[in-house]
């Protein structure tokens, strides 16, 4: 998919591996080959997105030519940043991420903010926008009303924070088994899509208005909704510790999975414009559902929507159970939040920190439900905070070769300072964008994010009592 909240190295913390994963360890060679990180960085990649965004591209674009635009531009956005989280992940590998890296760079109290902004925008945002598009599909199988896919949005969190309460976790078995539903789901959209062409969808484009944005406003949010569903890049940084050769092989890994993902998401796209035309997939809600129901009857679209239903389940029960974590960590820094850092007994899971990210993420649930599209203003509550934060890992690269300019770097970003720069231009872009234009859920994730600044005098506190 990904979104910026989806399951990350906290997984592997959570199932008692070590704290450092990335990190040489004495007697263990690294083992992956270019082919096992590239198949990794694209199974993280491609991921329930594509089933849920592409109309909401197809809004912010003017033309069928601006639409595929959009789509290639976010493979070269994703490379920039693939690129900067690689450089870091290589010289300060650890499970912590984003959180190490600001910290790192910028104080104790920027990697805090981080925490707070992932615990109560990021993370809980990212887990109700998937299960809005879970919503969209399952209302295709159960029709529950007007506000159907929110009721479902908000039953799938409510049952998989119970579960994850209970001490359920997934396994890996399960985890392939959903990612190899999310391939055979996008494989047969795309076969479908090119068999049956300029098809019965195209008449859906006659009732759709062009969009009336300027030009700005329509490439800013755009690349927003399409970077959402590049994301899960980030994880690249990850690959670098257990990496062969890291120094040769990880731009080789990078430019070839770049390539990979963008190609599919070309090849996809072109399919759904072909058989809906522009105006077409505007109106599309889940557009999945929709191609197989065109191309192959009633019966492919519930098979497909069943499909995107297991996808999206997997991807929200992953983040549930990852998301958890970051509130420990708050809980543990912050002695006002020590209790989310209680552990269940009984079932072996942080269930304070549970039930407080499942209130939060179904308050979203409810915002959502009032808005016009549900996955529309989740994105808006949580893209200026993220990109705002991605600005700030981006210009880390260039802060902590200044502030740590001995320490080995087993990879380092090409085309230094131009690779951080580009990247660090486009977050800002995207930060103006969606802070500009996205409306009241921007301005609702960015008053959450200054809700967490007394956390920082709490910080101060702590400080002489740690030293």
């Amino acid at each position: 998919m990904s979104l910026p909240g989806r399951p990350d190295n906290a997984y592997r913390t959570a199932q008692g591996t070590p704290a450092n994963p990335a990190a040489p360890t004495p007697g263990r060679p690294a083992g992956l080959s270019v082919l096992d990180a590239v198949a990794v960085l694209v199974g993280v990649v491609i991921g329930i997105g594509i089933f849920g965004f592409p109309p909401l591209v197809a809004q912010h674009a003017s033309s069928p030519a601006m639409y595929m635009l959009l789509w290639l531009a976010g493979g070269g956005v994703m490379l920039l940043g693939a690129l900067c989280y690689a450089e870091l992940g290589s010289t300060y590998p650890d499970s912590g991420g984003e959180y190490r890296y600001l910290s790192r760079a910028w104080g104790a109290r920027t990697g805090l903010m981080f925490a707070w902004a992932r615990c109560t925008v990021i993370q809980t945002g990212a887990i109700a926008a998937v299960a809005f598009i879970y919503g969209d599909y399952a209302q295709q199988l159960l029709d529950l009303g007007r506000h159907g896919p929110a009721l479902h949005a908000a039953l799938a969190v409510l049952v998989l924070t119970a579960l994850n309460i209970a001490g359920t976790r997934p396994t890996k078995r399960m985890q392939i088994v959903f990612t190899a539903a999310t391939v055979m789901a996008l494989v047969t959209v795309v076969v479908a899509g090119m068999l049956v062409g300029d098809a019965p969808g195209q008449a859906l484009a006659a009732a759709a208005a062009p969009p009336q944005e300027g030009l700005a406003s329509m490439l800013g949010l755009g690349m927003v909704y399409v970077l959402l569903t590049y994301g899960g890049w980030n994880e690249s940084a990850y690959l670098s510790g257990e990496l062969r050769d890291p120094a040769r092989n990880m731009s080789r890994v990078l430019l070839i999975g770049t390539a990979v993902v963008t190609g599919i998401y070309l090849l996809t796209n072109l399919a759904l414009l072909d058989m809906f035309g522009l105006q077409g997939l505007r109106q599309a809600s889940a557009v999945g559902a929709d191609v197989m129901q065109i191309a192959a009857g009633p019966y492919a679209a519930v098979l497909l929507s069943l499909l995107v239903c297991c996808t999206a389940l997997s991807t929200i029960n992953g983040t549930i159970m990852t998301g958890a974590r970051v509130y420990v960590a708050l809980g543990d820094d912050v002695p006002a939040l020590r209790r989310l850092g209680n552990w269940s007994a009984r079932g072996q899971a942080p269930a304070a920190a549970l039930l407080a990210q499942g209130l939060i993420t179904l308050a979203l649930v409810g915002f959502g439900a009032l808005a016009e599209n549900g996955v529309q203003a989740m994105v808006a509550y949580t893209a200026p905070v993220f990109w705002f934060f991605m600005l700030l890992v981006a210009a880390a690269v260039w802060r902590l070769r200044r502030l740590d300019p001995h320490r080995a770097r087993p990879f380092s970003v090409p085309l230094y300072p131009l690779t951080p720069l580009l990247f660090a231009l486009s977050c800002a872009g995207l930060v103006w964008s969606s802070a500009r234009y996205a409306g009241l859920g921007a301005l609702l994730g960015i008053a959450v994010l200054a809700a967490g600044l007394p956390l920082l005098r709490m910080a101060r506190r702590k400080e002489p009592a740690a030293a």
